[in-house]
């Protein structure tokens, strides 16, 4: 086994630490007070072409693979998980399931836009009573001629004001269960779709999270993503590349506030001497160093296999288990070593440990990865 990162692979990290440090650091803290859209920060991301990397160049991409990917996303988590949210949701659900199940029209027409960041994506499946259950669709898109007529309301949705391209999963046949439901291509600014306020979260409140309503928008039939039927795999196999991205994102997290333990402990000072000189901070420490690695492990694993073109769900599952329980342990630990420090906005731990739990929320709950993992080992 070759854990030895490539030249690529290191380049990639190294320019995404730096972006982290010198365009996402410096006001971070004001943007999570007031629940600020990092726009100038996305803005900049995409110029470095963080928001297509995996994308084929000929459709603008970087043509880079996932390994690389969940590198860059690590470092940005580091620093912003609102900002690392927005690219993760761009490159793992909108411009992967594009490119994969995409027709060369909408490609051309979508995915070139995308791949540059010139326009966000955002990728609605949960609904007010489904939650992330592909199965239990209420949204409708029922046939008239050339278009389909879309009713119902998302929520949850990523980048749900600032995306100007949204894949839609929506039931066309409610008869035939998941076997009916289909994916479609929705832009902003059509008849009837209207976002709905901002959420106010207690973590990433940075990312805009809203809730959608669809009322009879008309959406060509260019624009479903392949044939009746195919949304439930669809989500499901966008969903496997998904959760790689947010075990990145966790892991990313849960390395941010160790690396901000580590340096708070040779700075602070009790009973005469470093606090981590004592042997209780070192404790913890090596506890939390190990939890990472461990996580990023199986994060890197997740990623190699799905380059690789193996069956990667299961591996990707227990990567978004582990990685984020690790991101809530360890951020959990990071506020305590810093200790009433720990519990104000200056010393940034607080804000990564609210941010870590979204990580066991999103891409499916701890139970449904469970869920994943013990199909993968009960064929």
């Amino acid at each position: 086994m070759n854990f030895q990162l490539t030249e690529e692979h290191l380049a990639v990290q190294e320019a995404a630490r730096e972006f982290a440090n010198t365009e996402l650091l410096p006001g971070v803290i004001e943007r999570d007070t007031e629940a600020k859209f990092p726009t100038e920060q996305i803005k900049k991301m995409s110029e470095l072409g963080f928001m297509g990397m995996m994308v084929d160049p000929k459709y603008n991409g970087g043509g880079m693979d996932t390994i690389a990917y969940v590198l860059a996303m690590e470092e940005l988590s580091k620093i912003d998980a609102s900002a690392s949210v927005s690219m993760s949701v761009n490159n793992s659900l909108v411009c992967w399931g594009l490119e994969k199940y995409g027709t060369e029209e909408q490609k051309e027409k979508y995915l070139k836009k995308l791949a540059t960041g010139e326009v966000l994506g955002a990728f609605c499946l949960s609904e007010p009573e489904a939650g992330s259950d592909a199965t239990s669709q209420r949204t409708e898109a029922t046939k008239e001629g050339d278009y389909y007529i879309l009713n119902g309301t998302k929520n949850w949705i990523t980048n749900g004001s600032s995306a100007s391209v949204y894949l839609v999963i929506a039931q066309t046949d409610a008869s035939k269960g998941h076997k009916g439901i289909s994916v479609f291509i929705v832009e902003k600014g059509w008849e009837g779709f209207v976002i709905g306020k901002k959420e106010d979260k207690l973590g990433i409140r940075g990312s805009d999270t809203h809730s959608l309503m669809f009322t009879d928008v008309k959406v060509p039939a260019s624009n479903r993503i392949g044939e009746e039927g195919f949304g439930f795999n669809f989500a499901m196999e966008t969903l496997n590349g998904g959760r790689i991205g947010i075990a990145a994102q966790a892991l990313g997290i849960a390395a941010g506030a160790y690396e901000m333990s580590v340096a708070y402990s040779k700075e602070r000072k009790a009973f005469g001497k470093p606090i981590s000189q004592h042997q209780a901070i070192q404790f913890k420490l090596a506890d939390m160093a190990t939890q990472i690695e461990a996580a990023r492990m199986l994060v890197y694993k997740a990623a190699w296999l799905k380059d690789q073109g193996e069956d990667y769900a299961h591996a990707s599952a227990m990567a978004k288990l582990y990685a984020s329980e690790v991101a809530m342990n360890v951020t959990v630990e990071a506020v305590q070593v810093h200790g009433g420090y720990g519990y104000v906005k200056e010393y940034h731990v607080e804000r990564l440990m609210r941010d870590a739990k979204i990580t066991q929320i999103y891409e499916g709950t701890s139970e449904i990865q469970k869920i994943v993992i013990s199909r993968g080992l009960l064929k």
